[in-house]
């Protein structure tokens, strides 16, 4: 094809994905079905890992928990087992004889289960090896949730190269031990689902948390490439979603504060309400969701205008410091960790 003709295809195309993208914002697209597929969450046992579980259960999918406390878990198949049980009394309840929906039917609601493995994503052998007693014991994932995630809180010359290592293990290097260990089958049947569960400390920083800023650009960097990947082996089938929420009030960064002025109009997030924006894009296929949507104009300044006017942009809202005080949250418990065992 004469370039000049392309160009004017490929600029076609452009412009028609600017109105596709704002037509999703006036009519809403329908929420695919998960009724039945395999949905594997990592970081299932506490946070967003647990709610996470609670949607997809909701929506009848085999639920398979990755965490590596045991016990909270176990606490959140609980929660999930809870979910079936009342689903299941509805149906019974439900007058017998009368035809479904089409998507009730995909599986019978006594068939529902929730799967429990203690795995460190952080160790590749131990991703591997739980990968395969998936496969062996409840099949092919459909759909991967690649949640869990770590922070050190520690400023850098303070922080052991251990905790380092740790988050990057965990917030980056997992997705890639997650991703080889579930992909190829997905990449075989041209079906599947992989969700990055990042920051919007991954598409901009701050001040206190280069390592965890750095796992999170890391995901982020190795969702989009996977991304491309995908498309460029037209593999059509297989769907991904990124999720960059703002501060979301789960505890992890507990103290972390903005300009008081400001705090008001920008709060910590809730992690219920992150959870169902972040539902609603991955069952409607949607590459990409920052919550709040303010974060993609952030993202944007940030990629346009000076480093100065990022600074001076910083300073005003509170974001340059807003790490300090949960770092320091962070150092007095150590010490007095240490303090109670005597150290």
């Amino acid at each position: 094809m004469n370039i000049l003709l392309e160009f004017f295809v490929v600029t076609f195309r452009v412009l028609w994905a600017f109105v596709l993208a704002a037509a999703k914002w006036l009519v809403r697209p329908k929420e695919k079905s998960v009724a039945g597929q395999v949905c594997l969450i990592t970081g299932a046992g506490s946070g967003l890992g647990r709610l996470f579980a609670l949607e997809f259960a909701r929506r009848r999918a085999l639920l398979v928990l990755w965490d590596i406390n045991t016990q909270s878990n176990e606490e959140t198949a609980g929660m999930v087992r809870h979910i079936y049980r009342e689903m299941a009394e509805e149906a019974a309840a439900a007058a017998p004889g009368v035809a479904g929906d089409g998507e009730e039917d995909v599986l019978p609601h006594c068939n529902l289960q929730v799967y429990t493995y203690t795995c460190d994503v952080g160790k590749r052998e131990n991703v591997y090896l739980t990968a395969e007693r998936v496969r062996k014991e409840v099949g092919e994932v459909s759909v991967l949730v690649n949640n869990a995630g770590v922070v050190s809180g520690h400023h850098l010359l303070e922080c052991p190269d251990e905790l380092i290592e740790r988050t990057m293990m965990v917030n980056c290097h997992a997705h890639f031990w997650t991703t080889k260990a579930f992909l190829p089958k997905m990449l075989e049947m041209n079906h599947g689902h992989i969700v990055t569960v990042a920051s919007s400390l991954g598409l901009f920083s701050t001040a206190g948390v280069e390592d965890y800023c750095a796992s999170k650009f890391g995901a982020v960097g190795f969702h989009e490439s996977l991304s491309h990947e995908l498309k460029a082996a037209e593999k059509d089938g297989i769907k991904t979603t990124l999720v960059c929420p703002y501060l979301v009030d789960t505890g992890m960064f507990r103290g972390c504060r903005i300009r008081k002025e400001i705090e008001p109009f920008l709060p910590p997030l809730k992690p219920e309400y992150c959870v169902k924006q972040a539902m609603r894009a991955i069952l409607t296929d949607q590459p990409m969701i920052c919550t709040p949507r303010l974060m993609y104009m952030v993202t944007f300044m940030k990629s346009i205008l000076p480093f100065e006017a990022v600074v001076c942009m910083y300073r005003f809202l509170g974001a340059d410091k807003c790490m300090y005080p949960f770092i320091a949250q962070r150092k007095q418990a150590t010490n007095n960790n240490e303090a109670k065992n005597g150290i």
